[in-house]
């Protein structure tokens, strides 16, 4: 079973080369390809991953759902892995999600352990072992066969935000989903630039939004005046 870890990035270069390692670490000569789809980047994303020996394709369309989206075009995996630049899976997710779809799964997610030691961020990533939507997002990385990918007609391309959580709650309506009893670790950089609290209100503003019918770009315009 070949899985294709799909990596969209945009001025990256401060974590894609921590990532990239840790990917061929764990890959053991495993099966796997890693894909970085970057958006335009002008540092040295582009740079550093073609030096590590990776596919790099420069999007034809920027935005994380179809960079994504292109990414699984390329793919030559039965398996897709979509991973955030600034994400670590775990050691184990080879196994971790070849025996998930053993078992049945066709998509699922990691929990979350935050980068930075914070009782409050701690208290965020203790909620993620939930089944709930407000933990449908990206950061804890996603997989999903790609057979139910291509079924589902993958990611709504003209998404610029929420992207996962719309992709997710479709793919649920059909297909099996794990939460493993494991943690990816997510960066804490946004907190790092915002408080808590700040954003808190703004994750919960936007999907509000969301649930509401509200446009793509009226989303990104508040959470860009929300958050740093």
């Amino acid at each position: 079973m070949k899985i294709s870890v799909i990596i969209p990035t945009y001025n990256e270069a401060a974590n894609i080369k921590k990532l990239i390692n840790l990917l061929f670490t764990a890959s053991k000569g495993e099966d796997i390809e890693i894909i970085i789809i970057d958006g335009g980047s002008t540092d040295a994303t582009t740079t550093l991953a073609k030096a590590l020996g990776v596919i790099v394709h420069s999007a034809t369309k920027r935005g994380r759902a179809a960079q994504m989206n292109e990414g699984a075009l390329l793919a030559r995996g039965d398996v897709l892995y979509f991973v955030h630049a600034d994400t670590l899976p775990p050691d184990s997710f080879i196994h971790d999600i070849i025996q998930a779809i053993k078992n049945g799964y066709h998509l699922g997610r990691y929990q979350t352990q935050f980068d930075k030691a914070s009782l409050l961020l701690k208290l965020n990533a203790f909620f993620t072992r939930f089944d709930w939507e407000v933990c449908y997002g990206g950061d804890q990385t996603l997989f999903i066969t790609k057979q139910a990918f291509d079924e589902l007609g993958g990611f709504n391309d003209d998404m610029l935000i929420m992207e996962e959580y719309e992709l997710v709650k479709r793919a649920r309506k059909k297909y099996k989903y794990i939460i493993f009893d494991k943690h990816a670790l997510v960066s804490a950089r946004k907190y790092a630039h915002n408080s808590w609290l700040t954003v808190q209100i703004a994750n919960a503003k936007i999907v509000n939004m969301y649930k509401k019918g509200a446009s793509q770009q009226a989303m990104i315009e508040v959470y860009k005046q929300l958050l740093k």
